[in-house]
């Protein structure tokens, strides 16, 4: 039988002293988010009173005479939209002419820009140049008012499909088809209000979704499970429900080239995360028999030059495409990094999913 080889680390003094104070800090903020609770009530009421202020038409919301689309969740990140943006918009970018609209998050520039393949991360976002990087041919904007960015792309490009990234709770814009992501691991239905869980707002507000697309799932997942969380989720009657796991690349690609993932796989690295969930990731590279230490980072980290220092000393290093975007204009770097893509994969009903999308594009 084959022994996987475990995550290795190296044991030092240094290696102790901060897994135990990850450890130290992990268990923390468990016991932190336990002490917020008297608190809860008070987020749910205020984003629940915001909430009815739209539904009840007190707070207006700004309607469009073409096709717009909302890939959003009621959680605080990590259920995969940006993947899901990407599948999106090649799904419909040879037939349509389509603008993607982000909030550009943790960008350092304010306001309404647009994006091109030279952009640094620090003035778009990560995502939104991951994506531009991805479909040259397409328009990726950025801007924190979405109503403001809609106007102005159809004053400069006049796109007849607009996508918008992580805008589910901007209720100033109302999409005619949202389409709202729940991770397999963590359902928005099991979940509790900020500050002591992560829903950004009531679970019903995910009766405004048209579909919900159940995300990194295993890609063996029973039909029989299906079932099992189709009956927590409780879908309305005009909702449908999908699942999606995550397929990896067979390559690793650098600034100028491209190793099989097999072949890479064969020595040790060093895996740098700044992603909200990097556990499919590790356990995809477990099962891989990978040997690697782990560097973890909290979600659109920017990387100070300590920081960068430290990882030019390590000998090999693989991220994700995301954090590719914000660590290879780094010249220090260039010859070690590589990124492992990735892609969504529909677990049944891919069909069925883009005839939906395509009748109401359409």
């Amino acid at each position: 039988m084959k022994t996987i080889p475990k995550v290795t680390t190296k044991f030092t003094a240094s290696n102790f002293i901060q897994g135990s104070f990850g450890l130290f800090i992990f268990v923390g903020m468990k016991l932190w988010r336990k002490l917020l609770w008297p608190f809860v009530p008070f987020y749910y009421v205020g984003s629940l009173f915001i909430k009815k202020m739209y539904d009840w038409g007190i707070f207006k919301s700004t309607t469009y005479n073409f096709p717009i689309i909302t890939v959003g969740n009621i959680s605080a990140g990590g259920t995969g939209k940006s993947p899901f943006v990407i599948y999106l918009v090649g799904l419909f970018f040879k037939q349509k002419k389509i603008a993607v609209l982000s909030r550009g998050y943790k960008r350092k520039t304010t306001g309404f820009h647009f994006t091109d393949v030279t952009s640094n991360a620090s003035d778009v976002g990560d995502e939104p140049l991951q994506l531009k990087k991805k479909f040259p041919e397409i328009t990726v904007a950025v801007d924190a008012d979405r109503k403001n960015g809609i106007s102005k792309l159809q004053t400069n490009i006049q796109p007849n499909l607009i996508i918008l990234d992580d805008a589910f709770q901007h209720r100033k814009v109302k999409a005619g088809f949202q389409i709202i992501l729940t991770t397999y691991y963590n359902l928005y239905v099991n979940d509790y209000p900020l500050p002591a869980g992560d829903l950004r707002e009531p679970k019903s507000a995910a009766k405004r979704a048209n579909c919900v697309v159940v995300t990194k799932c295993p890609l063996n997942i029973a039909s029989q499970e299906k079932q099992q969380i189709l009956q927590k989720l409780k879908p309305q009657n005009f909702q449908k429900v999908y699942f999606t796991g995550i397929h990896y690349g067979d390559n690793v690609i650098g600034k100028t080239t491209e190793l099989n993932l097999q072949e890479f796989l064969q020595k040790e690295f060093c895996l740098v995360t700044g992603i909200a969930t990097p556990k499919p990731m590790l356990d995809y590279l477990k099962s891989k028999g990978a040997r690697f230490t782990h560097k973890d980072f909290p979600d659109h980290h920017n990387f100070s030059f300590k920081e960068i220092d430290e990882l030019a000393d390590e000998s090999l290093i693989l991220t994700t495409e995301k954090d590719y975007m914000r660590l290879f204009s780094y010249k220090k770097l260039e010859t070690k990094l590589f990124y492992l893509p990735i892609e969504i994969k529909f677990l049944g009903k891919e069909q069925e999913f883009k005839d939906t999308v395509l009748q109401y594009i359409n």
